[in-house]
């Protein structure tokens, strides 16, 4: 039995997707062809598909909306994984409620959700395009608020053993743009969060306030992965950024955004190399200029 014999086992052919353009699927819209790119709709599956691709030695990368995601020219040679686990349940009682979610649910749903209940805590998320897990993963945050600020305790599998656990919320070992998923071989499954009620007015007024900011001040017309590089403590990167005068300096289509210094944009065909290439740019401006190194917050994957 070959891997696609194995695959059609357990899997619907629908869900299989093969020589797949990785631009298709990360919000940057760069990316050469995935062997495979198969979609996951149960637990049971991704034990499956696990057991699979360590019996024929297939790497795997697990993904979410890829909106923090960079993808090689030349693409990945394995498994992309995207997890279509989006089941939610919400239990209320009169000053709070109780959230479990899976990953593959989007975030930017789960901030409407908790509006229309009148719930306070995910206003910074109303505008953020991830999904619950790449957010726990990279504990997502803007405007002030982190998706730590909520969070109650996390549902994974453990790669090693193909077993299902629970971190509470101190073993998430949560720090600005990272966790304790980063680092181990864990895959985010469900979040149970708990949020405060509120005064629905001033939510939907502070979600408002967000959008529109993030409108008026961040380039959303063009593809792109939100921030470029990682904030320095007490230091904001994009300021770096824009005082060394790069903004609107580009190789190719890749360019750092006019409007927002720490956005690097995708104009149209940018490729990855033009955007590598930009990337090193900046840090080794910003290295000669501050004697600061900036680090990715973006994910880089795929062959060289």
């Amino acid at each position: 039995m070959n891997f696609d014999e194995k695959l059609e086992k357990f899997l619907d052919k629908s869900q299989i997707l093969k020589d797949e353009p990785m631009k298709k699927h990360t919000s940057f819209k760069i990316g050469g062809i995935a062997d495979y790119f198969i979609l996951i709709n149960t637990k049971e599956q991704l034990v499956e598909l696990l057991k699979a691709c360590k019996e024929f030695n297939k790497q795997y990368f697990i993904i979410g909306n890829g909106t923090n995601l960079l993808v090689t020219d030349k693409g990945f040679r394995g498994i992309i994984i995207k997890l279509k686990l989006e089941n939610i349940e919400i239990e209320e009682n009169e000053n709070e409620a109780i959230i479990n979610v899976e990953a593959g649910y989007q975030l930017i749903k789960l901030a409407k959700d908790a509006l229309d209940h009148g719930l306070e805590g995910l206003e910074f998320a109303a505008g953020i395009p991830g999904t619950v897990g790449g957010a726990i993963r990279m504990n997502a945050g803007a405007y002030g608020g982190e998706i730590k600020d909520v969070v109650v305790s996390t549902k994974y599998l453990d790669v090693e053993d193909y077993t299902i656990k629970v971190l509470n919320f101190d073993e998430h070992e949560f720090s600005y743009r990272n966790s304790i998923f980063a680092r181990k071989p864990y895959i985010i499954l469900e979040t149970k969060i708990k949020l405060k009620k509120g005064n629905k007015d001033i939510i939907k007024t502070k979600m408002e306030e967000n959008n529109k900011s993030r409108f008026s001040k961040q380039p959303i017309e063009f593809a792109n992965a939100g921030s470029t590089f990682k904030r320095k403590e007490g230091i904001s990167t994009a300021a770096l950024i824009d005082e060394s005068g790069l903004k609107g300096f580009c190789f190719g289509d890749a360019e750092v955004s006019t409007k927002h210094a720490g956005f690097l944009i995708n104009k149209g065909n940018a490729t990855f190399e033009d955007m590598e290439k930009l990337i090193k740019y900046v840090q080794k401006t910003i290295y000669e200029n501050y004697n600061i190194k900036i680090e990715l917050e973006v994910l880089v994957i795929g062959e060289k």
